[in-house]
């Protein structure tokens, strides 16, 4: 996948939580860190994102977006 952004973190998914229309996924980085991003519940389904999977979040000005 090609991107212009430059601040890409891959990690592993810790753990995704689904409301009716936002989801919060918390990926675990390289570093002891975990980043919190919260995207819609379409994306969610659509990535078929799940805790274990590994992820890349994409940080671009003041949004976290999430990459599979």
């Amino acid at each position: 996948m090609e991107i212009s952004a430059r601040n890409v973190f891959e990690g592993k998914i810790e753990s995704v939580e689904v409301g009716a229309v936002m989801a919060s996924v918390k990926i675990k980085i390289e570093s002891p860190q975990l980043i919190t991003a919260i995207i819609t519940k379409e994306s969610v389904e659509k990535l078929n994102l799940k805790p274990g999977d590994i992820a890349s979040a994409i940080i671009k000005s003041t949004e976290v977006m999430v990459a599979k």
